[in-house]
């Protein structure tokens, strides 16, 4: 089915030369949700390159300000098929060569596994484990993953918002979503999605109760290869008092990575 990523690929990979078409069509007129759908659309629809492979650590802080390291790879591939991502763990040891694998189906549910090297074998990540954190984050499978676009709905909340970048502000949608299942752990997203260039910036996630309880930041934005790239960002935790830093120290984009880079066989590889 298709789906949209909410925050990690959701900004990692954004918009080349057709981004820029994209980001020149008018707001169209209409209701609310209308208009709404049709901002979700632009992300969605953005131009992200064929594939993209990422050095990365993640950054893990405590209610007590103790902090883990950890260092992972990302491979990205977009397919009529179905886009395909693949995330593996490389330090520390406790962690090392922990896997997690994402098959996008057009017209079928998406497939994620989780490999753990103590296990021996992937795991299928259920549909109603897909709001559960990842390997002990603030992010969850379904940030990493990405989420059903037609499980959700959406709203145009305002159309002239502003995100404050370290050069100044910028124009922004803020868009709305909500999960039309609200008995979900998270039911509602509120983004900021710059207007040169749909890329969301900040997510402000609700839980069942409608508290405010995470906020997802971008803190470093720079074009790689003519191509927008998130390279320093945030998810904090404002109920447990936790926080998860995701840095980018590697990127290429148009590779020439194939499926065969994608299968379960190459998630199990990992620990190997």
């Amino acid at each position: 089915m298709s789906r949209l990523t909410l925050c990690f690929l959701f900004v990692l990979f954004l918009n080349t030369g057709a981004g820029n078409e994209l980001s020149a069509q008018q707001l169209p007129a209409g209701s609310p949700e209308t208009r709404g759908e049709w901002l979700a659309r632009r992300v969605e629809d953005r131009d992200t390159g064929r594939d993209a492979r990422l050095a990365m650590r993640m950054r893990l802080f405590d209610r007590q300000g103790r902090v883990r390291e950890r260092a992972l790879t990302l491979l990205a591939l977009r397919s009529a098929a179905g886009d395909r991502t693949l995330i593996r763990f490389t330090a520390p040891n406790d962690i090392k060569g922990t896997g997690f694998l994402v098959w996008e189906h057009p017209n079928a549910d998406d497939e994620r596994f989780l490999f753990l090297p103590a296990l021996g074998r992937a795991r299928r990540i259920a549909s109603d484990e897909s709001q559960g954190s990842f390997v002990g984050s603030d992010f969850t499978y379904e940030d990493i993953g990405g989420r059903e676009f037609d499980e959700y709905t959406y709203t145009l909340a305002d159309e002239n918002a502003s995100w404050t970048s370290p050069q100044g502000p910028r124009p922004a949608y803020r868009l709305e979503s909500r999960r039309k299942d609200s008995s979900v752990e998270f039911p509602r997203v509120v983004s900021l999605v710059l207007k040169d260039s749909f890329v969301v910036v900040q997510a402000d996630v609700y839980n069942r109760r409608n508290e405010k309880q995470k906020v997802y930041t971008v803190k470093r934005l720079e074009q790689v290869q003519g191509i927008w790239t998130v390279l320093e960002s945030v998810m904090t935790n404002d109920l447990d008092r936790t926080r998860t830093e995701l840095v980018v120290d590697k990127i290429a984009y148009n590779t020439g990575l194939t499926e065969a880079a994608f299968t379960r066989r190459e998630l199990e590889g990992a620990a190997k």
